[in-house]
């Protein structure tokens, strides 16, 4: 889950007066003043009762100025919004809206919150009775469509007096910039992933495997076989006899997250958000799994340009760091520049890592040059390289043509799907693990794919 860290803060506020007039008529002040013409009616029989109908509006009329006179100044109502949890994709967040009233009197107070339209579809309209001196609460709940930044707009009031026959309008400038962040799984899913995590630590604690890593593990008594170099001298000095020192494997390994921003990722195989949506989501799975299996995470987003960076740390503050980079990501229109995140990888991590490298191929004649810079990456790292798949191709590809065209384009939809085949299992002969994966499985499937070689120590 989101730490209550990244929560947006409270935004408060005192109102101002929308309106130039003082106060307006309300509708049922308006019904009143037309059913001053139902006395019309006996007006023309009896002519001393044609001057019910004015008596009768000037009465409401004079009602209305009294109403309105008696209405407070906007300044005395105070607005507040507050948000229960930290916005992201497809989860539900609540939103709490409070009304103060510093008058006397009890105001009924009908609200517009100005959202944008990628937290909610439409304004939310909410009624509530605002006592003196009591705070009024109401909340209701959005779900946010894009990651981002965005800014709300005020918080619009038109508020009456019991009686009923005017109203004033004021704005409460609760503006504020709302950060929406990658979709996260449910706490029952991620529980299973930090559950095997955990037992395969314990495993590889248990096995230890002396002598393969840099990590040390324990002292020994010299024997011929040893290298000088892991001779212990101090240790030596202090016994009097050769001492050397055993290492065990690494369990603690820097984990890099590469995401491409680039044009292919801009698609939304399911209608609804795009490839790099759903590659954040798993972005934020991995890190929270790799950090609690003891692992250090970077992240490197890149475009036409290097987006974010963040060399490989541990901690909640350092997940807290990821997520709010990975909600700041955006697609470009232009190809990615894969060779220069490959070069700029290189720089930041020369030592052994395991890279989790989400992209997808372009369809070109030639070879992508993503896989060029994979390729580079296979000499010194355990690579994960992930392909967006294309549901829509391989809908195509298996559909039985019905004419033609069908046929045209069952046969091109094919090819590709051929190329993609061939293009990955080059990347396999060399090393990498490949995986072709539907956006819905993504994130299950990649962190099925780290335990694994966590659990097969590989990097």
């Amino acid at each position: 889950m989101i730490s209550p860290s990244l929560h947006p803060e409270p935004v408060r506020a005192a109102c101002e007066p929308r309106r130039r007039w003082a106060f307006a008529l309300t509708p049922r002040a308006l019904v009143l003043l037309v059913a001053g013409f139902l006395l019309l009616i006996p007006g023309f029989y009896v002519d001393r009762l044609s001057y019910a109908m004015p008596v009768w509006d000037g009465l409401i009329l004079l009602a209305c100025l009294l109403d309105g006179m008696r209405l407070p100044k906007a300044a005395k109502i105070v607005a507040e919004r507050s948000w229960s949890n930290a916005p992201a994709l497809d989860s539900e967040t609540e939103i709490e809206i409070a009304i103060e009233n510093q008058s006397r009197m009890v105001l009924d107070c009908r609200i517009v919150d100005d959202l944008p339209v990628t937290l909610a579809s439409e304004p939310a309209k909410l009624r509530m009775q605002a006592f003196p001196r009591v705070p009024a609460r109401k909340r209701y709940r959005v779900t946010p469509q894009q990651r981002g930044d965005y800014e709300t707009g005020g918080l619009y009031i038109r508020y009456r007096s019991p009686l009923g026959l005017a109203e004033k309008w004021a704005k409460a400038k609760l503006t504020q910039t709302v950060r929406v962040y990658p979709a996260l799984r449910s706490s029952e899913e991620q529980q299973i992933f930090l559950a095997r995590s955990r037992q395969i630590d314990l495993l590889l604690r248990q096995a230890r495997q002396r002598g393969l890593g840099r990590d040390f593990e324990s002292l020994r008594d010299y024997l011929e076989s040893d290298d000088l170099r892991d001779i212990c001298w101090t240790a030596t000095a202090r016994r009097g006899s050769l001492i050397t020192r055993q290492y065990q494997t690494e369990r603690s390994q820097a984990v890099w997250i590469v995401l491409d921003c680039g044009r292919l990722m801009r698609s939304q195989p399911d209608g609804k958000h795009s490839k790099l949506d759903h590659a954040c989501a798993t972005a934020v799975a991995l890190a929270q799994v790799a950090l609690y299996s003891g692992d250090r995470v970077g992240l490197l987003a890149y475009g036409q340009s290097i987006q974010q960076r963040l060399l490989p740390g541990r901690g909640a503050s350092h997940l807290r760091q990821m997520i709010e980079l990975l909600a700041q990501v955006r697609t470009e229109i232009g190809e990615a520049d894969h060779l220069r995140a490959t070069a700029v990888l290189s720089r930041l991590q020369p030592r052994r890592s395991l890279i989790l490298w989400i992209t997808d191929l372009a369809e070109t004649a030639m070879r992508p040059e993503v896989i060029d810079g994979a390729m580079q990456l296979l000499r010194r790292h355990v690579l994960l390289f992930v392909a967006m798949a294309q549901p829509e191709v391989e809908r195509i590809a298996h559909a039985r043509p019905k004419n033609v065209e069908d046929m045209f384009r069952s046969a091109a939809a094919q090819e590709m799907a051929g190329r993609r085949e061939l293009l990955l299992a080059q990347l396999a002969e060399q090393g990498a693990l490949t995986l072709d994966l539907d956006p819905e499985v993504l994130t299950s499937t990649v962190l099925n794919q780290y335990l694994k070689v966590k659990e097969r120590a590989m990097v």
